[in-house]
């Protein structure tokens, strides 16, 4: 795991004195709102409906016990209790006082952790696979990469201010677990025909009013490249990205107004001007960053009798281990992914007490890592199946043992009306009344592999737009109104979302979502046919059908 060298304690010490400052002069009144509002989200704070919000950046979702239990600590100390994780691979905090905020990025000091670049019309946080460095299918570990582009993007005085946000994902497998399509710009760590790292790049991506799957921009980009090519495309979108209206203001309007070929044209121009000066990355400094992220040092005897045993002998083991547990690359380990939908819980929320307990598994049985991932869930990466058993029974007290990863359960959902005052409709009691609608173990697994994501405004934080189920709640005449989509994905077999009809009022949008999950189990090939499976084979006829009675 990366530590911060001097120039970032410096950094991070002098942005917080000056953030300081900032607020004491907005609480003495030398600074109205709309003069602390640019300098406020330059420091990841939002005015929200109720009270500001603190967004802490996690890094590519990567940290450790000593960091999760400063959020917990922050979580208790300045603010109600609990923290939300995001789908940034972050966290958030709804209710701190703004007078206490500096205090907090003091504490988050401390443990090398910070606020800076999680808001404003900058490069927001690099997110990776949640897996990176433990999962079986990587070629290699992009968490690396990840940080040199953190180290390069901080502060870059050329992309302070974008014409809108701007936000990178990488990926270091085949199977895209970062939904690297629906970003600005996508990467792929690939071999090229000599053996070589580097990159296949995707340009263009994104959700919110016009929903876009980037485009491959770069079949093949040399790991030594990785810089250049990232700031030519900064800057091709910083000279022609519009700045005359927000809602076309994202790269993806520049590609689709451009044209991906003519836009690939600038692009490399851009980078051959640049390409052999000082963004040139060194081997040896590539490897250096990468002896952080180095893995820990595995129990070679490790073998997984005692956890097949447990297997075999605990249905309600089993039935957690079949989603939760993912395989490892190395033999006798898994990662475990935490997951932060209880049913009937508010999606990716955790308790201070329970970020606490967390902490000690990670610490325990986890080499002191864990992750977030952008599905609002932790993960402890490396853990031995022998310690599962521990594990399981530490969660069960915890109230987080609900095995249901990639289940109809595992929602994603945005702060929505609750917090947001960007928001048209909730999305948290949506979420929760779904949860509790199919939180039959037994249904879970009849339904099999679902994804429902919910965005309570046409924003997509809720990343509606590639779910399986797409739910974005809209406001019409004063009243909440709740649109589907459905076959949306975001692997590496992405796709947008079909709008199925006109939308369904706060009362009715849960049965629709159970018309159309019977509709599917109607119709499906096979009881191993997914509902994507399903949908992408039928099409939106019969769900049409069954929620509206016409096709």
């Amino acid at each position: 795991m990366y530590r911060y060298d001097e120039f970032d304690r410096e950094f991070v010490d002098q942005r917080i004195a000056q953030f300081s400052d900032q607020v004491r002069r907005r609480l003495a009144g030398d600074l109205n709102e709309e003069q602390f509002k640019p300098l406020r989200l330059m420091n990841g704070v939002y005015l929200q409906l109720h009270a500001y919000m603190l967004r802490v950046c996690v890094p590519y979702g990567t940290m450790n016990s000593a960091q999760l239990r400063m959020l917990a600590h922050v979580a208790r100390k300045y603010d109600r209790g609990y923290g939300h994780f995001t789908t940034r691979q972050n966290i958030q905090f709804n209710w701190p006082k703004l007078s206490d905020i500096p205090a907090i990025l003091e504490d988050l000091a401390s443990v090398e952790m910070h606020a800076i670049q999680t808001s404003g019309n900058c490069i927001r946080n690099t997110t990776a696979d949640h897996f990176a460095g433990a999962a079986a299918d990587e070629i290699a570990d992009p968490r690396p990469y990840a940080e040199i582009i953190r180290q390069w993007s901080s502060l870059h005085p050329e992309f302070t201010f974008l014409p809108r946000k701007f936000k990178f994902a990488i990926t270091g497998a085949p199977h895209d677990r970062a939904a690297i399509q629906v970003h600005d710009i996508g990467m792929q760590v690939v071999r090229g025909e000599d053996g070589g790292i580097g990159f296949k790049v995707y340009v263009g991506g994104g959700q919110g009013r016009t929903p876009m799957i980037a485009k491959l921009v770069r079949e093949f980009l040399p790991e030594e490249d990785l810089l250049a090519y990232s700031e030519a495309i900064l800057r091709v979108y910083n000279r022609y990205g519009r700045r005359d209206n927000k809602y076309k203001a994202r790269i993806k309007i520049l590609v689709h107004e451009t044209g991906i070929e003519t836009l690939r044209a600038d692009i490399e121009a851009e980078f051959e001007k640049i390409r052999h000066g000082v963004l040139q990355l060194p081997a040896e400094e590539v490897r250096r960053i990468e002896a952080y992220f180095q893995p820990p040092a595995f129990d070679p005897s490790a073998n997984g009798a005692r956890y097949e045993a447990k297997r075999a002998g605990d249905p309600a083991f089993a039935a957690w281990a079949e989603r939760n547990v993912h395989p490892h690359k190395v033999a006798g380990h898994a990662s475990v992914t935490i997951s932060l939908k209880p049913i009937g819980g508010v999606p990716g929320d955790a308790s201070a007490d329970q970020m606490d307990a967390i902490a000690d598994l990670a610490e325990t049985f986890g080499f002191d890592e864990l992750r977030v991932s952008h599905e609002q869930n932790l993960i402890l990466p490396h853990v031995r199946l022998d310690d599962l058993d521990k594990i399981y029974a530490a969660l069960v007290g915890l109230g987080l043992a609900e095995g249901n990863c990639g289940l109809i359960t595992d929602i994603i959902a945005c702060p929505g009306l609750d917090y947001c005052a960007l928001a048209n409709a909730r999305s948290i009691p949506l979420a929760q009344e779904i949860s509790n609608r199919f939180g039959s173990s037994a249904r879970q697994r009849e339904i099999g592999e679902l994804k429902i994501k919910i965005s309570g405004c046409i924003n997509a934080c809720g990343h509606h737009h590639v779910g399986h189920i797409g739910i974005l709640g809209v406001e019409k005449k004063g009243e909440e109104l709740y649109q589907l989509t459905l076959g949306g994905s975001a692997d590496e077999h992405t796709s947008i979302g079909s709008i199925i009809g006109r939308g369904f009022d706060g009362e009715k949008i849960i049965d629709a979502v159970e018309t159309v999950v019977e509709t599917y189990l109607k119709l499906r090939a096979n009881d191993n046919e997914t509902f994507l499976a399903a949908y992408r084979r039928v099409g939106d006829e019969p769900f049409k059908e069954a929620l509206y009675g016409t096709a």
